[in-house]
């Protein structure tokens, strides 16, 4: 084996987090299942962390009061590490609205000298609302829901991501080809 395709599988086999946080809508879990693909297809092995399915499976019963979401993004921050320290690349496209909630799970990355990324989807609320991919914003105005982040609940957006993402302004497969530059750089692709 080559030195370079020996480099290669070792790249494929060290595991990451990436944190890809943002307002509902934003594009996160469409720019993270698109990375998948592609690293796949290099070999990687991947699991999208997606907010919503983790909300049904493993934090059924939390609501979204302050508490009950950093709980969520807690054991999201727990299983992604443990992912991520067992070889997977494990792509988080969760809201995680509260600054000290990515923070704790930055933490517990470092702590375990596990690579962790932050990515800002940065797409503006009102791009958001119009693309509404739940209907969310629609129920917010017409009053069925409140409490929806960015909009009548505080969104804290990462002020020095990895990787800031303008999803509004470019296709999705430039937005993942950003991360996966992002990745590249880093040594993780």
């Amino acid at each position: 084996m080559t030195e370079r395709t020996e480099k290669q599988m070792s790249v494929r086999t060290q595991g990451a987090t990436v944190w890809l946080t943002g307002l509902p809508s934003a594009g996160k879990t469409t720019i993270a299942y698109a990375l998948a693909e592609r690293l796949r297809a290099e070999g990687h092995r991947v699991e999208v962390l997606d907010g919503d399915e983790i909300r049904e499976f493993l934090s059924a019963g939390l609501g979204f009061s302050r508490e009950d979401r950093h709980t969520n993004v807690q054991r999201i921050g727990f299983v992604a590490e443990l992912l991520a320290s067992n070889g997977v690349k494990a792509l988080v496209p969760v809201i995680a609205p509260f600054a000290d909630s990515r923070e704790a799970v930055a933490k517990r990355h470092a702590a375990a000298g596990t690579a962790y990324l932050e990515v800002h989807v940065a797409t503006p609320v009102e791009v958001c609302s119009e693309r509404d991919v739940k209907g969310l914003y629609a129920k917010q105005a017409a009053g069925e829901i409140s409490g929806l982040t960015g909009v009548d609940d505080p969104y804290e957006a990462p002020e020095s991501p990895d990787l800031r993402i303008e999803s509004h302004t470019q296709s999705v497969q430039e937005s993942a080809g950003s991360l996966y530059a992002l990745l590249t750089e880093r040594g993780l692709a």
